[in-house]
């Protein structure tokens, strides 16, 4: 089943006076990047979440965030002194910089600051710790289960619209094929009439060799080779959607070789009904590019 990278899922819970919310999102990447806002006084729970993350996602920029608060509203935190002398003092550099640029900035607010990461920090009792992790790393399965059911369904959204995709790049291939099949009488014409003036404008020119490179230039513009390559990377394509795994990648190299033969067929036409069908081809090819980022 296609996956995409893009999802979301989000998980309430509490346990004694905690209450918290797991969210995690994701976005689409080249590669695997994921990112975390955890506690930092928690004995394990960065290493849970790498091996839950990576349970059910290799590819795309992934952020997990947890939202730890007392129920009865005490955040547990406390004003890191050490902190908020560094964030004060970056803050007068930059006022300076700007009055000398002639610039003048608006004044942060006491809750600006608190806001900045790292000013609050966790005041949590370490007795706390290990009972609390394991009551969060028990709602990692279901954060995940969710995470991975919205990106599944995603995933059947885009089968869709690259399937549909496919039909028509193999019905412009079909149509391409028949138009360049008709084309093949005109051609031959062409060729005879160049054949005739070369020779009767030549003296001494060897006709065997002249009809060598006129058959030279025909086999230049036979499409054959790429209609039947467009006509494998539509099947290719089509194994790839029905794959369980991960297959971003492997897809995305594929419509590179959709447009390369499309280009090459565009280059060969010699015919204004076969260049129209070329260069629909490469438009339904880089609208399909275009989802293809998106699958994992």
């Amino acid at each position: 089943m296609t996956k995409s990278m893009t999802g979301f899922a989000s998980v309430a819970g509490e346990f004694q006076d905690w209450i918290w919310v797991w969210d995690i999102r994701a976005v689409n990447a080249r590669g695997f990047d994921l990112r975390l806002r955890l506690p930092d006084w928690i004995a394990g729970l960065e290493q849970a979440v790498r091996g839950a993350v990576g349970g059910v996602a290799v590819r795309g920029s992934v952020n997990v965030g947890l939202r730890l608060n007392r129920a009865a509203g005490d955040t547990g935190e406390v004003l890191d002194e050490a902190a908020l002398d560094r964030v004060m003092r970056q803050m007068a550099k930059i006022d300076a910089a700007a009055a000398q640029a002639g610039h003048s900035l608006g004044r942060a607010t006491a809750a600006d600051i608190l806001a900045l990461r790292g000013v609050l920090v966790s005041a949590a009792p370490e007795d706390d710790a290990e009972p609390l992790g394991k009551a969060l790393v028990a709602d990692l399965p279901g954060l995940m289960a969710a995470f991975d059911a919205m990106r599944q369904d995603e995933g059947r959204n885009l089968a869709a619209v690259l399937n549909t995709q496919l039909d028509r790049i193999e019905a412009l291939v079909a149509e391409a094929a028949v138009l360049a099949e008709a084309r093949k009488d005109l051609v031959a014409e062409k060729l005879r009439g160049n054949l005739a003036r070369v020779l009767d404008n030549s003296e001494g020119a060897d006709p065997d060799r002249v009809a060598q490179e006129l058959a030279l230039i025909a086999v230049k513009t036979d499409i054959t080779e790429e209609i039947d390559r467009l006509g494998a990377h539509v099947s290719a394509a089509r194994a790839l959607l029905a794959d369980t795994g991960a297959v971003g990648r492997k897809f995305d190299f594929l419509t590179q070789e959709f447009n390369r033969e499309a280009n090459t067929l565009c280059a060969k036409a010699q015919s204004g009904d076969l260049t129209r069908a070329g260069l629909d081809l490469k438009a339904v090819i880089d609208q399909m590019r275009e989802q293809v980022q998106n699958v994992e």
